[in-house]
């Protein structure tokens, strides 16, 4: 029996594919496909999704889903729209209470994504109804219910998730069926490397070239390309290996086989798996889980007992346990440990554990709803498109800690009973002491990004900053771009070119109009001190990074140590992501640790001897820049700078090409179309046939090295001079691009018809390649290593080129236009130039091309992104952010986190202490959240500050240094100092290092050297001196 969902959208179970003709709006979805790609994505947008449940939770996982793009979603609740609700539902109003909710959340879901029709089923959930969609998705409904749901999905193969949350405890389960095909595990690229060797063994082992690390796991399976003597390796077919050592793996019998003599390429190459799920019914006995947090490891049971006696009650009473309600608790108790196995399973502490669920069970918190809407949503993509690991079956997540005192003691029920608020629902959870401070607070979010769209939505629902004496700063110096759409849920299609800030923030006071938040479009950095200053930092309790680059990130955390703020961070990669806690006098902060630098590539691989599509793409990019920015900003710094030619001539090596780069471009100026086009035709020579000509004419192909080796082997692969021809659509690609390019320089109207250019290009006068001779090339990775020695300029040569340059005042007032590089703007030609330059590159060197999608990424650094995993991580954060505000707690009940959603795996630990180290052997301890408060009420001298450290820290002050200025030394010679002692502080920096204060500065940092009582010299923390604003 097949429903009308398989006969649309599947083949055969889990092998679902469209016709083939659906369109993805590259554009929308960019960063996403960079996690999906486009095969999930095309099943994704065949795939029918039913909601039964619009309550917090159930609207956030809508909200990722339809961001991410399926065929259709069809909301059912029967449910109308409560007062508590308003406490984790982002898409109802005060205005919508008693309307029915699923009516007023469906125009707020429409708005997200213009490709996912969304209706209302008001009927019955008969099976007949169920058998229509390929996917259930079940928030907020009775087990009776969802096992009824959930067989009539097994019966025409359709997939099932049941999620829940209660107050600070959540619980998710699939059910994809008997037979379930995961296309691709993990998600990570496919590995490949270079052979150096493969042995003729009974277990033939492949070695590894230039021990390169394979980083493969024993099962996985490869093929082989371009071996070389063994060439019954370079079949089509893949075969399993097994891991013997980082570098090398066994295959097959190779006995058989030819002798291996050199080359040859090893590709990873994913395998299919069927994975095999039970019904609900039968998983609740039989419960597999997936641990959360392995600090937990018996909750998972238990949590599995609670959320089925709290199921038991309601059918019992009608209703969930009250808050603070010991009686409810009990009862609570009592029936769990009623059902199989609850004896053995509940155990010491499972009493705390029960009453604090039961005590939250009809709460709803907003960061719960976001780690677990985000964990859904993907289930949700996977059970379409087979892409990543399905969840099997159950996982139960908690965050006791967030609960005053971590939830040892219950809450009264003053703390917890309504008060006909929004905020009833968290407060049935965390107490109104926690909800006024939290209203109470101050904070900063650096960034209005996916990450921050997300925090200011859960800040919103839970009233941070709403309060009399709250406030949220938000800043982001960026503006809203098409490509943001898919994941930053606070924009809309007409916020395009808007400030990312000012959007978000008008978003969330709709959501609640009680926030209260300041949008900025500062970035946080050294230039805005003026701006976030003193009093901005001091007043805040907390700061909030919603950052995508590390030297924000940094800037930011250095911020934080010094003015004593907590900082909360996190970032997310495709479907990994992360959360750091920095806690003040306690843990050590961002800047602590840092992650290895990208590896670079070597100079030599990129001009010369590429063999990756990575070597080609940059190669071409840099091209890019060369050509068309860095030359038209040459010309114009020639143009406008008197003394450009004289600050040219003390650049040696640079001197020449920039003079015969300002030649092309200014002696041969093009004044049409066609004259661009055929500077394109000469450049295509110039890159893809001369070039490679040449490398050919230094090395010739039979080349071997000094020690007999053959000069074109291993990692260098001879190159192949490419003849071109119109009637390629790379070499006609390439000609349309980089005329239009060009053009866009010298301000001319492009073109895109292909006969314009084919015309243009046939007048083009192509010179024959003539080697030239005594040309070095480097051809040893290592030489890049070293400063190059730059190749001498011809003086004479120089000054040719030179007297033909027009003169700046002949052409006064004219510019050319450098072309800024945007990788998201389809119709610049930027990466369509990329794209056919290396690939054309590829072609000499016969490297597999890369597709214009893939190019893009590779030459935009675009990070893989997808909502799913920014509301998970976002919700992680919040969680984090609710312990902040209990002072005292203890390192162990914070939590750094990392997700990956694709294996699925989470994974928390308690944040490292900040490193501790001693003043001299007897001194006291300090870390890097230490330093010496100097605040006299006044300002001190040179001398009075000296003699303060003597008096006061028993510490002779050697050296004073403020920024890179030494104010004081005990080598400064003494008429110097008999001036400066006698000098305010301030008065000594402005002297000294020639600087003013800003307005509003009232500290100055200063460094210190000191020698201890034992005249030891000891390394101290540094100094905050107050010098005005008493």
């Amino acid at each position: 029996e097949t429903g009308p969902f398989f006969a649309d959208a599947m083949a055969e179970p889990m092998d679902m594919e469209t016709d083939g003709h659906a369109k993805i709006d590259e554009a929308l979805y960019s960063r996403q496909l960079y996690v999906l790609g486009h095969e999930a994505m095309r099943k994704m947008m065949a795939s029918s999704v039913l909601f039964v449940g619009l309550g917090g939770l159930g609207v956030e996982i809508a909200k990722n889903v339809v961001l991410g793009g399926v065929k259709s979603v069809t909301l059912y609740d029967k449910e109308v729209a409560t007062l508590s609700d308003l406490s984790a539902q982002f898409f109802l109003r005060e205005e919508d209470i008693g309307k029915s909710r699923a009516t007023a959340t469906l125009p707020h879901l429409a708005e997200l994504n213009q490709y996912v029709p969304i209706k209302e089923h008001t009927g019955e959930l008969s099976a007949e109804f169920l058998s229509t969609f390929g996917i259930v998705v079940a928030t907020g409904i009775s087990l009776s219910e969802a096992t009824r749901i959930n067989e009539a999905c097994r019966k025409t193969g359709g997939r099932f998730i049941m999620c829940s949350t209660h107050g600070l405890f959540g619980s998710l389960f699939c059910d994809f069926g008997d037979d379930f095909v995961v296309v691709d595990s993990n998600g990570e690229e496919p590995v490949s490397g270079m052979v150096a060797s493969v042995s003729q063994d009974e277990q033939g082992v492949v070695t590894m070239h230039d021990e390169t690390r394979h980083g493969l796991e024993d099962g996985d399976h490869v093929s082989f390309t371009e071996v070389c003597g063994m060439t019954e390796l370079n079949s089509t077919d893949s075969r399993p290996i097994k891991v013997l050592g980082p570098y090398s793996f066994s295959i097959e019998d190779t006995r058989g086989y030819g002798a291996y003599t050199s080359g040859g390429y090893m590709h990873q190459v994913k395998q299919k798996m069927t994975v095999h799920f039970k019904p609900l019914s039968a998983s609740l006995v039989e419960p597999e889980f997936l641990i959360s947090d392995f600090a937990k490891f018996e909750r998972p049971m238990q949590l599995h007992l609670g959320f089925q006696a709290l199921d038991a009650f309601r059918a019992a009473h009608g209703e969930l346990p009250a808050p603070s309600n010991a009686a409810h608790a009990a009862e609570i108790l009592a029936l769990a440990k009623a059902l199989p196995g609850g004896g053995e399973a509940l155990g010491e502490g499972s009493e705390r554990l029960l009453r604090n669920l039961a005590s939250g069970a009809r709460g709803e918190l907003a960061p719960m709803c976001a780690v677990f809407g985000g964990f859904a949503a993907q289930e949700v993509m996977k059970a379409a498109s087979g892409k990543f690991m399905p969840l099997k079956q159950w996982m139960y997540f908690d965050a006791e800690e967030c609960l005053e005192g971590d939830g040892k003691e219950a809450l009264p029920a003053s703390e917890t009973e309504p008060r006909g608020t929004r905020y009833d629902a968290q407060a049935a959870v965390l107490g109104w002491s926690t909800q006024e401070k939290l209203g109470a607070l101050r904070y900063l979010l650096v960034g209005a990004g996916a990450i921050g769209c997300e925090m200011l939505k859960c800040w919103a629902m839970m009233g941070l900053g709403a309060g009399p004496a709250g406030h949220i700063t938000v800043t982001d110096p960026d503006t809203i771009e098409k490509s943001n759409l898919n994941r930053q849920f606070l924009f809309r299609p007409w916020d395009v070119t808007k400030p990312k800030s000012v959007c978000a923030a008008q978003a969330i006071q709709q959501m609640n109009p009680a926030t209260k938040v300041e949008a900025r479009l500062d970035r946080v950095g050294a230039e805005t001190e003026e701006v976030f200053d003193d009093a901005f930092w001091d007043q805040l309790s907390g700061v909030c990074n919603a950052l995508d680059n590390v030297q924000a990130r940094l800037y930011v955390d250095q911020r934080c140590v010094y003015y004593q703020k907590s900082l909360l961070d996190s970032g997310t990669l495709g479907p990994k992501g992360n959360v750091q806690v920095v806690v003040p006098r306690l843990t050590e902060s961002y800047g602590s640790s840092r992650d290895p630098p990208e590896k670079s590539i070597p100079v030599c691989t990129l001009k010369n001897f590429p063999n990756q599509i990575e070597h080609t793409i940059q190669w071409a990019r840099d091209l890019f820049e060369g050509l068309f920015r860095q030359s038209a900003e040459d010309v114009n710094a020639y143009l406008s700078q008197p003394d450009y030619l004289a600050v040219l001539e003390r650049q040696p090596g640079v001197r020449k090409p920039t003079l015969e780069s300002i030649a092309s471009n200014l002696v041969q100026r093009p004044v049409s179309l066609e004259q661009c086009a055929v500077w394109a035709r000469l450049k295509f020579e110039e890159f893809f046939h001369h070039q490679s000509a040449q490398l050919i004419f230094n090395f010739p192909l039979d080349m071997t090295t000094s020690s007999g080796m053959p000069f074109w082997s291993g990692p260098k692969r001879p190159p192949q001079p490419l003849q071109f021809s119109v009637d390629d659509p790379l070499h006609l690609g390439l000609i349309i691009a980089a005329a239009n390019l060009r053009a866009f320089n010298y301000g001319l109207k492009g073109s895109r018809d292909p006969e314009f250019f084919k015309k243009a290009v046939g007048a083009a006068m192509v010179p024959e390649f003539v080697p030239k001779q005594g040309l070095r090339i480097q051809t040893d990775p290592k030489e890049g290593e070293k400063p190059a020695e730059p190749p001498l300029d011809d003086d004479d040569e120089c000054d040719h080129i030179i007297k033909s340059l027009p003169s700046p005042s002949s052409l006064a007032g004219y510019r050319m236009l450098p072309v800024e590089f945007e990788k998201d703007d389809e119709n610049n030609f930027h990466i369509d130039f990329i794209a056919a330059a290396s690939n054309l590159r590829a072609r000499n060197y016969k490297i597999t091309e890369a597709d214009h999608h893939r190019t893009k990424q590779i030459a935009g650094k675009i990070i893989p992104a997808i909502a799913t995993t920014t509301s998970l991580v976002t919700g992680l954060v919040c969680l984090e952010l609710l312990k902040l505000m209990t002072p005292g707690k203890p390192m162990e009940a914070f939590k750094n986190g990392f997700v990956n959603v694709a294996l699925p795996f989470l994974s928390f630990s308690e944040p490292l202490a900040a490193p501790s180290r001693k003043i001299g052997t007897n001194g006291p301890e300090w870390t890097l959240w230490d330093r010496y408060e100097v605040d006299e009420g006044r300002e001190l001298t040179l001398k009075e500050f000296i003699d303060f450290f003597k008096a006061k820290h028993k510490l002779e002050v050697t050296m004073v240094s403020s920024g890179v200025s030494i104010l004081y030394s005990f080598f400064t010679n003494a008429k110097k100092l008999a001036e400066r002692m006698p000098m305010t502080m301030s008065q000594l920096v402005t002297e000294v290092s020639k600087t003013e204060f800003k307005p509003n500065q009232r500290y100055i940092t200063f460094e210190i050297c000191c020698n201890d009582a034992d005249d030891e010299d000891v390394e101290v923390p540094f100094v905050r001196y107050k010098f005005r604003g008493w």
